[in-house]
């Protein structure tokens, strides 16, 4: 695992390493504060020792040594998301298994350490992939939303409020579609949550309007090209119009397209933005790199084995990537 701290102007300093052990493939990572001294700590979906990994935060940009917690033989944990799932003020973990099917749930000590994984299926053969956090039925309890890549749909699981889900219920996103990244906002300003996923098998975007009560209108999608792959995704306001838009990583067409939202829960043509050929780029964030207030993606170059930063222009487009 790696951390690469900012200079405030859109550079970075050299990584730091932190191993998470030999053969463990860490492949997701997501920031939580998992034993209350309000520094930000590390967890990590170790895809090939089948385990998710906690790095506690010393508030200095290191960590301590990894803590692991078992998601159990042949699972192959592939994407984690943090929030406060039994409504103790402690931050928990929702995991993706991606080889036994499920969504796992590991419930915060507080002290940094985590219960024994609780499971809840996703479907047979649904091989989930990446997983997200909302209330989408506004009983305040967080609900989860799972992009199931085998089974061709989005899972979601609504939240009793004491660790546990109700079974889930799916959307399809189409057949063929493999949906590989999901992410949650409201695109349509009605104050339900909505959700867009990634279609990495049908080269487009979906949007699942939330109807407030834990189902969804049809699916609708949005082209990212042909042979584009889209791969992962991340929501922000890239133009300042208060409206949410959405940045993907087209691991085929090597780049980052970014859609803008018109408030309406529709988007416009996305705009790429390259981030070199073969770099096959794999995952991308958000956030204010260089303190400008406009906000800056930042993503994973899986084939160019780097990470690249395209400051925000505040207008929807973006700088030429910098690695």
């Amino acid at each position: 695992m790696a951390v690469l701290l900012g200079n405030d102007d859109g550079t970075f300093q050299a990584q730091r390493t932190f191993s998470t052990g030999v053969g463990s493939y860490p492949i997701w990572v997501a920031v939580g504060d998992f034993n209350n001294d309000t520094r930000p700590d590390i967890a990590v979906a170790n895809f090939g020792s089948n385990t998710v990994g906690v790095f506690l935060g010393n508030g200095n940009g290191t960590f301590a040594a990894q803590m692991t917690f078992s998601t159990g033989v042949g699972s192959y944990p592939i994407s984690v998301a943090v929030g406060d799932f039994n409504q103790d003020t402690r931050a928990d973990i929702a995991v993706a298994n991606y080889g036994s099917n499920t969504v796992g749930i590991f419930l915060g000590n507080g002290d940094g350490r985590l219960t024994a994984q609780s499971i809840f299926s996703t479907g047979a053969l649904s091989a989930p992939h990446a997983v997200a956090v909302g209330d989408f039925n506004n009983d305040t309890r967080l609900d989860i939303t799972v992009a199931n890549n085998g089974g061709n749909n989005v899972g979601v699981l609504l939240g009793n409020g004491d660790g546990t889900f109700a079974a889930q219920t799916t959307f399809s996103t189409g057949t063929g579609s493999n949906p590989t990244a999901v992410a949650v906002g409201d695109f349509n300003k009605d104050a339900r949550l909505d959700i867009t996923v990634a279609n990495y098998g049908s080269n487009n975007v979906g949007v699942l309007l939330g109807n407030g009560d834990g189902t969804f209108a049809a699916l609708v999608t949005f082209s990212m090209g042909a042979l584009s792959g889209p791969y992962a995704m991340a929501i922000g306001d890239f133009n300042h119009d208060t409206r949410w838009d959405i940045t993907v990583a087209n691991y085929g067409g090597n780049n980052v397209g970014v859609l803008l939202g018109n408030g309406d829960g529709t988007f416009q043509a996305q705009t790429t933005f390259s981030t070199g050929m073969g770099s096959s780029p794999i995952s991308v964030a958000v956030g204010d790199f260089n303190q400008d207030t406009r906000p800056d993606i930042a993503v994973s170059n899986n084939g160019g084995s780097n990470v690249g930063v395209l400051l925000g222009n505040g207008d929807g487009t973006f700088q030429a990537q910098r690695t």
